[in-house]
């Protein structure tokens, strides 16, 4: 189908559900409804950490345009938000309470049932208060503590009208995108850091479940992020060089959800500098959930680094077609993932894929924007999970990333994942032809 998407809705079961997701830190505006400054904030206003030292405060100010926002989901015959709630929004301190900020998500939630929305809650997407990362942040184990308030806070404000309650996006981005490499806040490359941060957003995840289950949510689970990882040749060094790729980015947070433990060739780098009594959290972080979110872009080709220190990896350009991030385009190692997930760690647990999506350098032209490169992919994806649901695999729903061109974190507004054009001068927004396309697939009749 020309321009358009060749599924429908009816190819899916009545109960599939069909969403796009945000981030708040991403669209809100940090500078509005009484935010404290988080160690995004800080991150950004350090030179060279953020494209054109480019920051959210104002972003693209859905703080504001909430409503407009939201007619552009229901517009496009979605039916789930996946939205995130601010930490520095609505504990400025990391400690008290912002009554602006819970009204904000009060107002939105009620906005998004009005116009027959499910919300799916994202509790923390990245941002911390700038407060309690000067106290060490995810590398200090009272952090756990403090996001379980937190979470007790927003769940007793708007739990009652949730849909799924979700505790964290991304562990792997706040762990080892953030503490190793460097490339996220708070920026830092220390093994040492990453070990007690990858461990501590479980722990958090655990304490918060227990958090949800007190106050009566009974649709609770987490956002995780894979990557497929493949050895960029056939020799014995590359594939050892993929599976410990794989273990650290794939199994790391999955094996201690679903089986009470570290996979073995990722603890060879970062058990040394694991917190002391780190085993005994395992029962804590292994709480039982009802749904794992699934996000997922692109494939990795890994080489062995022969003279770097452990993991002694490299990632290496791929031959496959790339989106705007340089990411390749793979819908067959997107259908292997969903496989072995379930097959692997989750067997029956429905799994939501709760991100997935591209970067295009799409051009607003006469009123219009084309992203015919957009539909394409988002067809390739959809028909991908399509054939894994056939042979069984328990996906009970697909989200889009994103609803808007947003903040992309380091790289500033250069990156465009929307199905929504933003002008960043005027925010003014406008469908794109894959919004287009979405609205006559879902269409229900």
């Amino acid at each position: 189908m020309a321009n358009g998407f060749s599924f429908r809705r009816s190819d899916f079961a009545d109960d599939f559900l069909f969403g796009v997701a945000t981030s708040a830190y991403q669209i809100e505006g940090a500078s509005f409804g009484g935010a404290g400054p988080s160690h995004w904030d800080t991150f950004a206003a350090t030179p060279g950490n953020t494209k054109n030292a480019e920051d959210g405060a104002v972003a693209c100010d859905h703080y504001h345009r909430y409503e407009t926002d939201l007619d552009l989901i229901a517009g496009a015959n979605l039916d789930t938000y996946r939205f995130s709630t601010s930490w520095a929004r609505v504990m400025p301190d990391g400690r008290t309470v912002n009554p602006e900020g819970l009204d904000f998500y009060d107002r939105l939630t009620d906005a998004m049932l009005a116009r027959g929305i499910k919300p799916m809650l994202t509790l923390h997407h990245w941002d911390m208060p700038a407060a309690l990362a000067d106290e060490g942040g995810w590398r200090n184990r009272a952090i756990t503590d403090h996001f379980a308030t937190f979470a007790g806070h927003v769940i007793d404000r708007i739990g009652d009208r949730m849909y799924a309650s979700g505790t964290f996006n991304e562990p792997w981005c706040i762990g080892w995108l953030s503490h190793f490499l460097g490339q996220h806040a708070p920026g830092l490359r220390d093994i040492r850091a990453t070990a007690r941060a990858m461990h501590h957003v479980l722990v958090a995840h655990g304490k918060t479940v227990d958090v949800l289950r007190a106050a009566g949510q009974d649709n609770v689970g987490i956002y995780l992020n894979f990557e497929p990882a493949e050895p960029a040749n056939g020799d014995d060094g590359d594939a050892e060089a993929a599976l410990t790729y794989h273990a650290i980015y794939n199994e790391w947070f999955l094996g201690a959800l679903f089986k009470k433990r570290y996979p073995r060739r990722a603890l060879a780098g970062l058990e040394p500098h694991l917190p002391d009594g780190w085993h005994d959290d395992m029962e804590l972080i292994a709480r039982p959930i009802d749904w794992l979110g699934i996000n997922n872009y692109t494939r990795k080709l890994i080489a062995r680094a022969a003279d770097a220190p452990w993991p002694s990896l490299e990632e290496v350009p791929g031959p496959l077609p790339k989106t705007d991030m340089g990411w390749e385009i793979s819908p067959e190692s997107f259908a292997w993932l969903l496989s072995w997930i379930a097959e692997s760690h989750t067997g029956d647990l429905p799994l939501i894929v709760s991100e997935n999506g591209m970067a295009n350098p799409d051009t607003l032209i006469d009123g219009r924007v084309d992203d015919a490169a957009r539909i394409a992919y988002l067809q390739a994806h959809i028909d991908a999970m399509k054939g894994v649901i056939e042979e069984g695999v328990p996906i009970k729903g697909y989200t889009v990333w994103s609803l808007l061109d947003n903040y992309e974190w380091a790289l500033g507004y250069g990156k465009r994942f929307g199905i929504v054009h933003v002008d960043y001068d005027t925010l003014e927004r406008t469908p794109k032809a894959s919004w287009h396309a979405l609205r006559d697939a879902l269409a229900r009749g």
